[in-house]
């Protein structure tokens, strides 16, 4: 019987050096380094179309909208990664002595692949409810026009609110924004 062999473990100093050269992106899990799948041409679309939403949206507040190449840290579960989009309050509060890691998102959206689905409902989810600052966390479907939204309640528990349909709205209750899934959706695969 062959015996399982333990993945070699990182500190975080040896993975963001790594990370500086890598030619793809990686998260650091507790020491373990993964690299993390590419994007389908939906998967692009509806983060870039989030963003644009968003920016255009929350102009005037006081917010921070990045996408997915600004990498956050969550110190409570040793964790480096890249959300699909990030947002921030204005200024972002960044790792000491790094410009490429934000530590205080409020909102955080990934959009779900066939590959990743499970991670991001589950272990990823509860890895995001460790950030003191994170207020929402949205799922977005790239096969059918539907988005998950958890809200953080006043005593710590995650509200779901399930959005089907391109006549549903998404409103982001701390900043006062509605995005309507037809406006999120539109130029994918999925509307006609």
């Amino acid at each position: 019987m062959s015996q399982a062999t333990a993945p070699q473990l990182y500190s975080p100093e040896e993975y963001l050096a790594f990370e500086e050269t890598a030619r793809e992106r990686h998260e650091y899990i507790d020491g373990e380094i993964r690299l993390m799948p590419g994007g389908r041409r939906n998967h692009a679309k509806l983060g870039g179309r989030l963003f644009f939403l968003l920016t255009l949206a929350l102009d005037s507040q006081p917010y921070e909208i990045y996408p997915s190449d600004m990498r956050i840290w969550i110190p409570a579960r040793n964790v480096y990664t890249y959300p699909d989009l990030t947002m921030t309050l204005y200024p972002s509060q960044t790792q000491p002595g790094r410009d490429d890691v934000v530590i205080n998102p409020v909102l955080i959206a990934e959009v779900l692949s066939k590959s990743t689905q499970a991670y991001d409902r589950g272990e990823k989810f509860a890895i995001y409810k460790a950030i003191p600052t994170l207020q929402e966390y949205l799922l977005i479907d790239q096969y059918q026009v539907e988005v998950w939204q958890f809200i953080k309640q006043p005593d710590g528990q995650w509200q779901e609110i399930i959005l089907s349909g391109l006549d549903a709205t998404l409103t982001l209750t701390f900043a006062n924004v509605t995005i309507q899934l037809a406006d999120l959706y539109q130029k994918t695969d999925l509307i006609p």
